[in-house]
């Protein structure tokens, strides 16, 4: 039964079916299913799936919000499931992430935010338009390993600069690796920034996340 419910958990992600699975996490709870193997073995593996299936181009970028969409459906339920036996998933590491101030778009980090917490990462989103100093003073309350900072306009990235500045003399860069996300973030920005890396799509910054924790090796 278990590996029947695994199986459908993740072919209701790669369906892009919302309703099927919410109704099959509910299932895999009410079967004696651990939630957090459902999470991680039916939901979370389907989505990096899809999601290695875009980075080879062999998906579209709305399929991989769908397929994001789902998971996040069935994991709703999964969550308050492993909330209330308190279990809990071993992190890979704690990752806070955000869109620079000036900048509302949300699609693309809302892709990362889904695939990290699917690879195994404990994030915090902080949304959009977020201030320098209050990814300052995120950094130093929730002390995460790594901070991902999303700029989708040219007109914004100088913010990125700003949130890194704002770091170092607070006396924080030395202690969390920055990511730098956005259409119009290159390698080059990186260098010139003294940010640590780039995620130039969902799949590579997971990658390149995984990599700066030591539980992987970037491909970007």
């Amino acid at each position: 039964m278990k590996d029947k419910i695994l199986e459908e958990l993740g072919e209701a992600v790669r369906n892009f079916d919302e309703e099927g699975a919410r109704r099959l996490a509910r299932e895999a709870v009410e079967g004696g299913v651990d939630p957090v193997e459902a999470l991680e073995e039916g939901l979370a593996k389907a989505l990096r799936e899809v999601g290695d299936r875009f980075g080879r181009g062999e998906a579209f970028i709305t399929e991989l919000i769908a397929a994001a969409q789902a998971m996040e459906a069935g994991a709703e339920v999964l969550n308050r499931e492993i909330a209330r036996r308190g279990a809990s998933r071993k992190a890979v590491g704690r990752l806070l992430i955000g869109t620079v101030e000036g900048d509302i778009h949300s699609i693309g980090k809302n892709i990362v935010v889904t695939m990290l917490r699917a690879a195994g990462f404990e994030v915090i989103d902080l949304g959009v338009d977020v201030p320098t100093r209050v990814f300052v003073e995120k950094v130093r309350e929730l002390k995460p390993d790594i901070l991902g900072l999303s700029a989708l306009m040219t007109t914004t990235m100088a913010k990125q600069r700003e949130v890194i500045d704002a770091l170092r003399e607070a006396g924080l860069r030395a202690d969390v690796k920055v990511i730098l996300g956005g259409a119009p973030v290159t390698e080059e920005w990186v260098e010139e920034v003294g940010a640590d890396a780039c995620g130039l799509d969902a799949g590579s910054a997971v990658k390149v996340a995984l990599r700066l924790m030591g539980e992987g090796r970037a491909d970007a």
